[in-house]
């Protein structure tokens, strides 16, 4: 139940969600910065997912 893969899949995707983020500033694309978001908030909520696993194996 290990949480090392969640939290490393949250960072990739809020990682992505940043680039995509910064992307849609230069381009002035309001849906690239809105999936960049939603990209990463997804991340951080893996995240947690991960921490939580880890507390619950200790």
């Amino acid at each position: 139940m290990s949480g090392t893969k969640d939290k490393a899949k949250g960072l990739a995707n809020e990682a992505i969600g940043n680039v995509k983020q910064g992307v849609g500033k230069v381009t002035d694309s309001d849906k690239l910065k809105a999936e960049g978001k939603a990209q990463e908030l997804k991340g951080e909520a893996q995240q947690k997912v991960g921490k939580v696993k880890d507390k619950l194996d200790k």
